[in-house]
């Protein structure tokens, strides 16, 4: 396991999280999100194909129009 790069203390380890992103006055949560954590202080690692489908998730609903909207990540 890799040591986390914020607390220099935590391991990282697989699971779950809930992203939140926010642009203008649009706020998007994916939740259930695969994701590298820290045991120690719960910071949190994306990979590059994870990052790519939260983004364009993420995308979608701000040119939607969405003002605040919850989505679940779907398992691939």
């Amino acid at each position: 396991m890799q040591n986390c790069p914020i607390c220099k203390h935590g391991e990282l380890k697989p699971g779950l999280v809930t992203v939140t992103l926010e642009r203008n006055a649009s706020i998007i949560l994916i939740k259930n999100v695969p994701a590298s954590v820290c045991d120690n202080c719960a910071s949190y690692y994306l990979d590059a194909e994870t990052t790519r489908t939260v983004l364009k998730k993420a995308e979608n609903s701000v040119q939607n129009g969405a003002e605040l909207e919850v989505l679940q990540m779907q398992a691939a």
